[in-house]
């Protein structure tokens, strides 16, 4: 088996420099970890120790920020490392102001040497998932602790399987798990991992922080004036195609679009989408002078989060692709949340849809359902609200235990 997974790794890194010939993404990927050990160089030093953080991507990130935060609170002369496997998350955080930010090289063991080696790490947080076979076992036999935090299980993964052996073995590279829920823990014990507790999900610790102290957005305030707000976060074109009836039905709503990826042919196919009339943020931001539109359509990156204040509804994209994204960040502002059918791998929808703040939708019909249903339930909002804040406190349980262990 572990023939197999170096060999996945050498056929992904192939298949990764293949695309980059004409995917934007694949060649940031292949381009941010040329040179990588020169750039390291250049920023850390090695005779010193390190907190280091991995994210899989920009999601990860958000969940895993507020222990990074807290940590650095509790010991502002630590000095941080932060890495991420995908562009989506390095592009946009690449500027951290508490961390050396950098790509983490393909797992192998070569790599795996060098990169620990080079940045010295006293301790390694990782966030959710991504068990990696030769960084794991380097930290292990170096005795350098490693946590997981916010981490959640299926009994559908690899590592509980019968031909999961090879896979088992990586958790068992993990010092501690922090998990978010019971069947998480049930599993891991089931394997004989029984270094672990249930401390919630940090996400909710992270919007409900957010949701406190918003950015204020005076442009967005000029668009929505006095109109109830739709906000549409991280939408896909299944998304857009379903949201495309309703502007023209509920003439006195405003609508924002802030789609997952914001490449000039998505934003295109966005403005033939609709009927009615809409601007982007980056004309409107720049000019003021389309007050008539009724979508805005969010051509950056990073403002979402600021934007749900401003809603009345949220719709959350993904549903009818892999699978929604973050319902979180809206329902910590007290918004109720829409979604696609593909939600069944999130706990916190499943728990939103049960306490009445949240719809699962598949048709146009049922889209409009939902959306005029929550347009006149006040209490829904509440709901949703009260949710998180019932839910925050994981990185507190989290940090404390680290800590505790006289670490770092």
């Amino acid at each position: 088996m572990k023939l197999l997974y170096i060999i996945g790794i050498r056929a992904y890194t192939l298949l990764i420099r293949i695309f980059s010939l004409f995917n934007p993404k694949a060649k940031l990927f292949i381009n941010g970890r040329k040179n990588i050990y020169n750039l390291i160089a250049q920023k850390i030093n090695p005779a010193e120790k390190h907190i280091w953080f991995h994210f899989a991507s920009l999601g990860e990130f958000e969940q895993g920020r507020p222990v990074l935060e807290k940590l650095k609170t509790l010991y502002p002369d630590k000095k941080i490392v932060v890495t991420f496997f995908s562009p989506s998350g390095y592009e946009i955080r690449k500027n951290y102001a508490l961390a050396d930010v950098f790509y983490l090289p393909m797992d192998t063991a070569a790599n795996a040497k060098r990169f620990i080696t080079s940045i010295n790490p006293e301790m390694a947080i990782f966030t959710k998932y991504e068990f990696w076979h030769f960084y794991f076992t380097e930290l292990k036999n170096r005795n350098i602790p490693l946590y997981v935090i916010s981490g959640i299980f299926r009994e559908s993964q690899a590592f509980f399987k019968w031909y999961g052996g090879f896979y088992r073995d990586i958790l068992k590279s993990v010092t501690y798990f922090f998990v978010q829920n019971q069947e998480s823990e049930n599993l891991l014990k089931s394997i004989g991992i029984n270094h672990v507790t249930i401390n919630g999900d940090t996400r909710f610790d992270r919007v409900y922080e957010n949701a406190q102290t918003p950015k204020q957005l005076p442009v967005i305030e000029n668009f929505i004036g006095n109109s109830p707000t739709l906000i549409c976060g991280s939408t896909w074109p299944e998304d857009e195609k379903i949201l495309s009836v309703l502007p023209e039905k509920y003439p006195d709503w405003k609508f924002i679009i802030a789609p997952h990826e914001i490449h000039e042919g998505h934003i295109e196919s966005i403005e033939k989408q609709f009927s009615v009339n809409s601007v982007r943020f980056s004309v409107f931001s720049s000019q003021l002078s389309n007050l008539k539109s009724q979508i805005l359509i969010i051509d950056n990156i990073g403002m979402l989060s600021s934007l749900y204040q401003y809603g009345k509804v949220a719709y959350i994209g993904g549903g009818f692709g892999t699978g929604i994204h973050n319902t979180l960040e809206a329902a910590a502002f007290g918004l109720p949340v829409i979604f696609g059918p593909k939600y069944d791998k999130f706990q916190e929808a499943k728990d939103l849809i049960a306490i009445g703040a949240a719809k699962s939708i598949s048709s146009t019909d049922e889209l409009i359902n939902a959306f005029e249903s929550f347009a006149e339930d006040k209490n829904a909002a509440d709901l949703a609200r009260k949710y998180v804040t019932d839910k925050k406190g994981a990185t507190g349980q989290i940090v404390s235990m680290i800590t505790k262990a006289d670490r770092p």
